[in-house]
């Protein structure tokens, strides 16, 4: 859960966490349970099978961005991995994570600087192992 600006960081190798609060228009917190092949319904149409568990997935949108704002977060958008600190309201604690991230884009339609912006976009972090 997003309950405060200081809520969701993100970070990469040897460095500190990035508050992403400062960026962000929205998050969403996906929890996605993964099923193991044993799993599906019988003719009864009753389910059954094993959960190999709770993979959670944050769908973070950016606001606009200036060209600075854009050079801290790329190189972390841009990583194999990235951990990252959220409040688990399951835990009701914040947690850390390690993800891997989705693609994204985003577009100008002017020259950007320091004080123009690009378009919002928004980037999905996906957790490598199950919540614990």
């Amino acid at each position: 859960m997003y309950i405060d600006k200081n809520s969701l960081k993100v970070k990469i190798e040897n460095q500190e966490y990035v508050n992403l609060g400062q960026y962000i228009t929205s998050v969403e917190y996906q929890y996605n349970k993964l099923w193991g092949s044993d799993s599906g319904r019988n003719l009864a149409g009753e389910q059954s099978g094993t959960l190999l568990g709770i993979f959670p997935k944050l769908v973070v949108s950016f606001r606009k961005l200036t060209k600075s704002e854009i050079e801290i977060l790329t190189p972390i958008l841009d990583s194999a991995y990235q951990k990252v600190s959220y409040y688990d309201p399951n835990k009701k604690t914040t947690v850390e994570m390690d993800t891997y991230t989705g693609d994204y884009s985003y577009s100008n339609n002017t020259i950007i600087g320091n004080d123009r912006k690009n378009s919002d976009f928004q980037i999905s972090f996906i957790a490598i192992k199950a919540r614990s």
